[in-house]
């Protein structure tokens, strides 16, 4: 008997077995009307990634430039307002996994389109704030928004469109939006220059209304929910049990892994320009911390042409590996300029692809179904220790100096490669049923058999 859904499952997995590895024949959303083309999957990814531009640009990169603005029209200290912004932040975070269950519900198009709406809204109410607590509480409310049309909800969008193959899809759309902070950030300025804070939020508020909504009601006309991964009724085997405990395992190591990764781009990145003068590179420094962004955007082009045929997991090593490794480049070899800029280039590819890999080492381990609900756990837990991570590191940094905290840092970030190397002894000794989805991992052996036999019961019920 067919249970609620079955069809949609079956198409999916048809879908599944028509693919040689690589890219879909057939990628299609359970539910959906037919096959994305090409064409239509491009549009996906450029409007997505005009959406994560403006997202992350109005939200997050544009408070700093406009930070100095706030304080002084409030009556707050800079300290006092950055402290604000670090609370809405971990106010955002603690959403993530309720956010990432609607999407699973209610699909990824219908919350980012809620979330526009939320962010104009929100944007809008602390332009307006009369006085300090209004402020906060408006700042509070951005990041709540922010949580609804972030990565943690685009790249669940494109796993709904695409399938299994929306790794390469991540990738491109993280090349795309990791030009958010070159844009926004002289936007920003630009327009502080004729405009109050509060109008350049008003400025924002009307993008995304007028560009980002638009682009989330059509992509929620594409797909509809995944689904959340279904829990087993009744009596449950031993097998099936054994395979639960590896998987939520797999979970909480891979939670732990990218926050201990998250942990140690942030600590460094919040203090690089005082860190690297006060290990002697005076005004160098911020040549140095200007090399950072270009190299988070070469790592994803890298990935994106060289890195194809590498797994998510190998990836992830690499990215966890690669800041404690420009960490100690930088130790090593300070005050010369040559080291610093090693350091500068390395700590960018690290954090760049680290990005990607967040969105597609969960959807390698654990498959489709449940994936933003499972997304959203990890992306808390890496933003709440991304959140905490300036002041633990400036406490380190009194106690400890410099070199020491950077080289405590540096071992936090072995640490995040050794979790995801023991991530990836734990999946490979796991059954392809138990990691990912099951079909794609089938072997070569009698697999153009059930392509046959998928593609005849596909004609059949057409």
């Amino acid at each position: 008997m067919l249970r609620p859904g079955g069809i949609g499952r079956s198409r999916q997995s048809i879908g599944l077995l028509l693919s040689d590895g690589k890219d879909f024949i057939m990628a299609e959303a359970i539910g959906a009307a037919g096959p994305v083309s090409g064409r239509r999957l491009l549009g996906v990814v450029a409007g997505l990634g005009l959406t994560q531009i403006i997202g992350y640009g109005t939200l997050y990169y544009s408070f700093s430039i406009l930070a100095a603005g706030m304080a002084a029209d409030i009556g707050w200290s800079q300290d006092a307002v950055y402290g604000a912004f670090s609370a809405a932040l971990l106010a955002g975070a603690l959403i993530g996994p309720r956010c990432g269950r609607w999407v699973d519900r209610h699909g990824a198009g219908r919350v980012m389109a809620l979330g526009s709406v939320a962010a104009a809204a929100a944007l809008v109410a602390c332009a307006v704030a009369p006085g300090p607590l209004a402020f906060a509480l408006g700042l509070v409310a951005i990041q709540l928004a922010a949580s609804f049309v972030l990565y943690e909800v685009a790249f669940p969008a494109l796993v709904q469109v695409v399938g299994f193959g929306a790794q390469r899809s991540i990738t491109h759309l993280t090349l795309i939006a990791g030009f958010a902070s070159t844009l926004f950030w002289p936007a920003t300025a630009a327009l502080q220059d004729h405009l109050t804070w509060r109008e350049v939020y008003l400025v924002f508020a009307a993008l995304h209304l007028l560009l980002c909504l638009p682009i989330h009601l059509w992509l929620r006309s594409l797909v509809r929910a995944v689904g959340p991964a279904a829990p087993s009724a009744g009596v449950v085997p031993e097998d099936a049990r054994n395979r639960r405990q590896d998987r939520r395992a797999l979970l909480i190591l891979t939670a732990t892994g990218f926050s201990l990764a998250g942990f140690v781009s942030s600590a460094v990145l919040v203090h690089m320009v005082p860190l690297l003068g006060a290990i002697g590179l005076g005004a160098g420094s911020l040549l140095v911390g200007s090399l950072f962004g270009p190299a988070q955007v070469l790592s994803r082009f890298l990935t994106m042409t060289a890195g194809r045929r590498a797994s998510p997991v190998g990836l992830a090593i690499i990215a966890s590996s690669l800041p404690p490794l420009a960490l100690g480049l930088l130790l090593l070899g300070a005050p010369e300029l040559a080291a610093a800029l090693g350091f500068a280039v390395l700590f960018g590819l690290g954090s760049g692809l680290n990005s990607i890999v967040r969105g597609t080492v969960p959807l390698t381990l654990f498959g489709r179904a449940g994936y933003a609900e499972r997304l959203g756990w990890i992306s808390s837990v890496v933003h709440i220790a991304s959140a905490l991570a300036p002041f633990l590191f400036a406490a380190m940094l009194e106690r400890l100096g410099a070199a020491s905290a950077l080289w405590l840092t540096a071992g936090l970030g072995v640490l995040a490669a050794l979790v995801f190397v023991e991530i990836r002894r734990r999946s490979s000794r796991l059954p392809p049923t138990t990691t990912g989805d099951a079909v794609q991992t089938a072997g070569s052996n009698g697999a153009s058999r059930f392509r046959r036999a998928a593609l005849t019961a596909c004609l059949h019920r057409r």
